[in-house]
């Protein structure tokens, strides 16, 4: 008799777990873990241990992964980038490089949400830290090394100039995360976002204040669209 496929989703009460994301998107599930208890996340990753299927989370809190580490479930923690990434399996690897930038050092955690991210779903990743334009020499002395990425994702807050200004200096597409950094107004990050939402520079694409993760996964897109037409 043929085995029937495993179901592609399950229900655990307070969560339906989506295990066909991969096929459908090429990208595989991740999880917020954002709002929900030490307990729910083990039970979370528990359930994609027992299919084998990598799992990433993201907005995790120190509590979380302690309970994970509590109940001998394998998992890396990242206090910086506030993720947890399953210890099992592995997604598909990425063809190309994506370069992450921050204006600042404040806007590192969002940045390397982004890292995490672009090298979970199988990319490769240089790191342009504290390259903001109001020091711009920074920016310029590692111009010809962010020329080398594919795709550049670019975080930054106060007044968000940054990603309009490597637009203007590289082909890649340029992934614009608008950070909550900044003084008064600008400390939302809706300075930055607006700013970037009118950036006079061409190949700018914005995301959502503080929004590495979904920064990375655009650029994760990117590169998977360029494999397949090589």
């Amino acid at each position: 008799m043929k085995k029937s496929a495993p179901p592609p989703a399950k229900d655990i009460g307070f969560a339906k777990l989506d295990f066909d994301r991969l096929s459908r998107t090429g990208f595989g599930e991740t999880v917020f873990g954002q709002g929900k208890t030490p307990e729910q996340m083990v039970a979370i990753f528990r359930a994609f241990r027992e299919r084998r299927m990598p799992v990433l989370a993201t907005r995790c809190t120190p509590e979380q992964a302690d309970a994970l580490a509590a109940a001998g479930v394998p998992a890396k923690h990242d206090p910086v980038a506030r993720s947890i990434e399953s210890g099992w399996g592995r997604n598909r690897r990425l063809k190309g490089r994506v370069a992450v930038l921050t204006g600042g050092t404040a806007d590192i955690p969002v940045a390397e949400e982004a890292v995490r991210t672009v090298e979970f779903f199988g990319g490769m990743v240089d790191r342009f830290f504290d390259v903001g334009v109001a020091g711009l020499h920074r920016l310029l002395s590692k111009t010809e090394e962010i020329r080398k990425a594919d795709a550049v994702i670019a975080v930054a807050g106060m007044e968000g100039a940054l990603p309009g200004v490597v637009a203007g200096l590289v082909s890649a597409p340029v992934v614009a995360v608008p950070s909550s950094v900044g003084y008064g107004f600008g400390a939302g990050g809706f300075a930055a976002a607006l700013a970037m939402l009118n950036s006079c520079a061409e190949g700018v694409s914005v995301v959502n204040i503080d929004n590495g993760f979904g920064a990375a996964v655009v650029a994760c897109r990117i590169l998977a669209s360029a494999g397949r037409r090589n």
